[in-house]
């Protein structure tokens, strides 16, 4: 399959090719290695992501509109999507114009021309420029100082770009340049600044060039991190790096360089008003207060160095969250096309972007802007901006994309499910596991039902790719500690909301669990690498685990009240730790929640800093942008990915590489980066569904009063209700006891990790059969009594754990827990797979006594009967059978497969058959619990059979032709629970249940089951 894989991206390397770059590029040879020839894929225009043309407009004097004009599955008259012939083209003149071997011959400056050889040859004394970051900045030099002299054959470029921000910022004019997680953007910033600015200090009157710069960032750590920016910061890029020669750094000292996050933006109030007083100061005046800032204001501000400048030159890092969302026209989903957390997720990044864009606006105003170069590894717009998701911003002159960094090495390598032991299925069940758990995990986020969850419950799939990923992640931090690395490889969960991080945060480091009678007991992490509590359950000093929230962390204000809540206990251990760290009492108490916490997520894996022992990072958003931990080795992802955007950047937080020292060979070790729950694909183009055409529809109803003699009635049953007797309990096990655990239920027990090249690895939950089976016994025997035979608030009824330990045991022996495809009987631990094995248990016990303590079923309180007499919907779907008028009440039956049809055809044949309805729409709904989760279980047919009684025989029908293991709970409770509790009732007839797996037999075994009924007198 890899080999496939492998073809599918790479052609034969050409080994003359300018970008080749010794050291930096790589792919496999013949012993699974990587060698230094440059990979070509990077040409294909297969790997390059789909871009926006801005909207044709009238030809105006002043800018043209260039039509790239090719068929890609997306575009529409309205909005072209295809970069490549302008990145491609673009690139090819710039790779000629790199290769002119006479600086006179380049068309630049001679500042230019001096710096542009001093990156390309220079014997750096660190790590020298990628050839990735280089190129970026030849392709800014080349578009302002090179394209304008070549005249009318390359004026496109520029027409192209303009038409692309009138079209999205028509009062800005920004360049984009695509550069990979981890391929060293900061470094590519400190390049175009010492351009600009060695040029502007030794060309004073020339307009192409400036000195004043306004680098904007999306959240605080990434401010933070770009103060190596500043020319006099002590780790200054421009001195450190070399950026610059030695006489050049006397000009660079001239810059004057503010840089802000964009939250800075946000107009603020001059004065603070309690809302009565405003209103009565507004009532004396007659008029409103204007209290907030003017733009002027914000400016000084938030960039008094650069006042008084003309037209400065604007960096956006993390560009993607800047841009102008496009509501009425938008060919794209708009933010009122979404709902839930899409919705408000769309509603907080375009309330970001709008702050954004608006702050770069007023500077434009204000000061001027001469340009604004974007820089991202994502410059794409986001879902709910009106544009189409995933696609690239039109604007982009250079692209630089993961593949790209992945071939070269500069990054890690992502290693994703590509195979695992779970039959069928479009993809690995891990590739994408919030397709099979999303269903089940809380909705809400911060201050929603998150507390009143049990950590224990999340669902099995969950819990068990935590194991397989965990597994592996034993093995490697083993493997650091032999070593002596220092730091512990980093493990990091990106969850949808709080709840659900908080819960997972709880399982793997440990929590107290409130008891009926208020007391606490220590539920200890289930991963003993990640437990914030040692075995005698008291806290440890470091936590090894932390939870954070990105999204309130970056923005700078205060944390809200449930998430300080949530992280009480780690503020206050990294507190005491500062305080031991300095040895001033008072280092702990001056530092803020969130400036602490920050401090702490931007220190992970960093030696002598608060972070440098965290193993695992729970996290709310995606670990914003710029986290530049470079010892994640593995990733779970717990959320929706709806376009390959989300993927490449939550993948993208773990790509940073550890080292960049050369091996012996002169070459990067390859270094991996393991990742589940993320279908991130290497090669993925935005798709745009076609619409669906119109459906006939049909009204399916009861034909009053023609066919009112087919009415049938049944009971509308809401739960059951069972005593058990005072002498010894027995179990009648069966067929549809068992519980067959698979990986298809559980999650793969084997899961093969891959990247396009490289070693792969398989994560696997070998070490569970470690725990033994008088633990297993004993948890499983506890459950049962605890959650199966107390009610709520009620004492446990002790008495009974013999007994039920007994009766476990004999089902545990009996072979009614078979484990295969590599699964272990300690998975019975988890709470959903114990709730599934108790209620087989409990389903047993009840059956046996049937006839001694009959069960009684509790009937809905308001409405206790239904009857086919209400059934009246509409319907599209296309496979529906027309009923006979003499054997259905209602008109048509709506068929969920082939075999409903057919029994139709069955049921109004059997001349045994009085009436019989398809169970849609009709409100016959049998409660049952898969696991603990309650649910309703709606069954295919009510067939009325004339068995010789003077009433007919209700016969319940289920048509099945796969049979998993809710299908076993809902027969357990028909056969235990819902028919023999309503035939105890004597108020509506006698019921019973019959279940057809044999699909190509249904005529035979339904005659037979007739047969039965007569022949027995029922």
């Amino acid at each position: 399959m890899m080999v496939e894989m492998a073809e599918q991206f790479f052609e034969k390397p050409i080994l003359n090719s300018p970008y080749a770059y010794p050291g930096r590029h790589w792919e496999l040879d013949g012993d699974g290695q990587p060698t230094n020839r440059i990979l070509e894929a990077r040409r294909r225009s297969d790997l390059i992501t789909p871009v926006p043309k801005p909207k044709k407009r009238r030809a105006s004097n002043k800018q043209g509109s260039l039509v790239l004009g090719s068929e890609d599955e997306i575009s529409t008259e309205d909005q072209e999507y295809n970069p490549t012939p302008i990145i491609n083209e673009i690139r090819s003149y710039v790779e000629a114009w790199r290769n002119l071997p006479n600086p006179e011959q380049w068309l630049v400056t001679p500042e230019t021309a001096r710096l542009l050889k001093h990156w390309r040859n220079h014997k750096f004394e660190g790590i020298r420029p990628f050839f990735c970051q280089i190129e970026a900045v030849e392709t800014a030099i080349w578009l302002v100082e090179v394209a304008p002299k070549l005249g009318p054959r390359v004026a496109k470029f520029w027409t192209h770009i303009k038409g692309a921000n009138a079209q999205a910022n028509p009062e800005l004019l920004r360049l984009a340049l695509k550069l990979a997680t981890g391929a060293g953007k900061t470094t590519v910033m400190a390049m175009l600044i010492a351009w600009q600015t060695v040029n502007a200090v030794r060309h004073p009157n020339s307009k192409q060039f400036s000195r004043g710069f306004l680098i904007v960032a999306p959240g605080i750590t990434i401010r933070d991190r770009l103060r190596v920016l500043l020319p006099n910061d002590p780790e200054s890029y421009y001195r450190h790096r070399e950026i610059v020669p030695p006489d050049m750094l006397a000009d660079i000292d001239r810059a004057k360089i503010v840089i802000t996050n964009y939250h800075a933006f946000k107009l603020r109030e001059r004065m603070e008003l309690a809302k009565g007083t405003r209103t009565a100061i507004e009532g004396w005046r007659g008029e409103k207060m204007q209290t907030l800032e003017t733009e002027g204001q914000m400016l000084q501000r938030v960039m008094p160095e650069l006042m008084g400048m003309k037209n400065i030159v604007v960096l956006n890092d993390e560009a993607h969250h800047c841009y102008r969302e496009r509501v009425k026209d938008g060919t794209g989903e708009t933010e009122d096309d979404l709902k839930g957390e899409e919705k408000e997720e769309a509603k907080e990044n375009n309330e970001a972007a709008r702050m954004w864009i608006s702050g770069l606006e007023a500077v434009k105003r204000k000061l001027g802007v001469a340009l604004v170069y974007d820089l991202s590894a994502t410059p794409f717009f986001l879902r709910g901006s009106g544009y189409i998701e995933g696609t690239l911003f039109p604007w982009t002159m250079s692209d630089f994309s993961l593949m790209d960094a992945i071939e070269c090495g500069i990054v890690k390598l992502p290693r994703v499910p590509v195979a695992d032991n779970v039959p069928g299925g479009d993809t690995p069940k891990f590739r994408n596991l919030w397709e099979h758990i999303g269903k089940k995990l809380p909705k809400k986020g911060r201050g929603g039902s998150g507390k009143s969850l049990d950590p224990l419950s999340l669902p099995a799939e969950l819990l068990t790719a935590l194991e397989a990923l965990y597994g592996h992640y034993l093995k490697t931090f083993e493997l650091w500690e032999k070593e002596g690395i220092g730091v512990p490889p980093v493990f990091i969960v990106v969850c949808n909301n709080t709840s659900t991080s908080e819960l997972i945060y709880k399982y793997v480091s440990g929590f107290d669990r409130e008891n009926d009678d208020g007391s606490t007991a220590l539920e200890n992490g289930r991963l003993a690498l990640f437990r914030n509590y040692d075995d005698f359950g008291n806290r440890l000093p470091r936590p090894n685990t932390i939870l954070i929230d990105s999204a309130q962390l970056e923005s700078g204000e205060a944390l809200d009240k449930d998430f300080r809540e949530m992280a009480a206990d780690e503020i206050e251990r990294f507190r005491r730790e500062m305080v031991e760290r300095t040895g001033d009492i008072r280092a702990g108490e001056t530092i803020d929640e969130a400036t602490l916490l920050r401090e702490v997520m931007n220190t992970v894996g960093k030696k002598g800093k608060l972070g440098e022992q965290i193993r695992c990072v729970v996290s709310v958003s995606m670990l914003t942008e710029g986290w530049d931990a470079n010892t994640v080795t593995h990733i779970l992802g717990v959320r929706a990915f709806g376009t390959q955007l989300l993927c490449e950047q939550v993948v993208g937080r773990g790509l940073r590489r550890q080292s960049y020292d050369l091996n012996d060979e002169g070459l990067f070790n390859v270094e991996y980066a393991d990742v589940l729950g993320i279908p991130f694909d290497f090669a993925a183009k935005p798709v745009v569904s076609p619409p669906a055409k119109p459906r006939e529809t049909v009204r399916v109803h009861a034909v009053k009063p023609d066919r009112d003699p087919l009415e049938i009635t049944f009971p509308r049953v809401e739960g059951y209700r069972v005593e058990l007797p005072d002498e010894r309990l027995e179990a009648t096990f069966g067929p549809d006891h068992v519980l067959n655990l698979t990986p298809e239920l559980v999650g793969p027990s084997v899961t093969k990790n891959q990247g396009i090249i490289g070693e792969g690895v398989d994560l696997t939950i070998a070490h569970l059969q470690d725990m033994r089976s008088s633990t297993i016994l004993f948890h499983l025997a506890k459950h049962l009594l605890y959650n199966k035979y107390r009610d709520p608030g009620e004492e446990p009824k002790l008495h009974l754990f013999g007994q039920l330990k007994r009766i476990t045991r004999q089902w545990l022996d009996g072979g009614y827990l078979n484990c295969t495809g590599g699964t272990f009987p300690a998975q019975l631990v988890y709470k959903e797979i114990a709730d599934m094995a108790a209620e087989r248990i409990k389903a047993a016990i009840t059956l046996s006594l049937v006839g001694e303590n009959p069960v009684k079923a509790i009937l809905d309180a308001y409405n206790p009967t239904g009857s086919t007499a209400y059934v009246n919907f509409t319907t599209s779907k296309e496979t529906r059978w027309q009923t006979d008028p003499r054997k259905c009440h209602v008109n048509w039956v709506v068929c969920d497969s082939d075999w409903e049809a057919e029994f139709c055809r069955v049921a109004e044949a059997h001349p045994k058959v009085r009436a019989y309805v398809k169970n849609q729409n009709l409100g016959l709904e049998v409660p049952y619990l898969m696991g603990s989760t309650p649910r309703k279980y709606i069954p295919d047919f009510i067939v009325q059979v004339n068995d010789g009684q003077a009433e007919p025989l209700n016969l319940i029908v289920e048509i099945k032709g796969f049979r998993g293991e809710d299908a076993k709970e809902k027969a357990n409770t028909m056969r235990a629970y819902w028919v023999p509790g309503v035939n105890n009732l004597g108020k509506f007839g006698r019921w019973a249940f019959a279940e057809f797996t044999a699909v190509y037999e249904i005529e035979a075994e339904f005659g037979k089951l007739v047969a039965s009924f007569c022949t027995d007198n029922v």
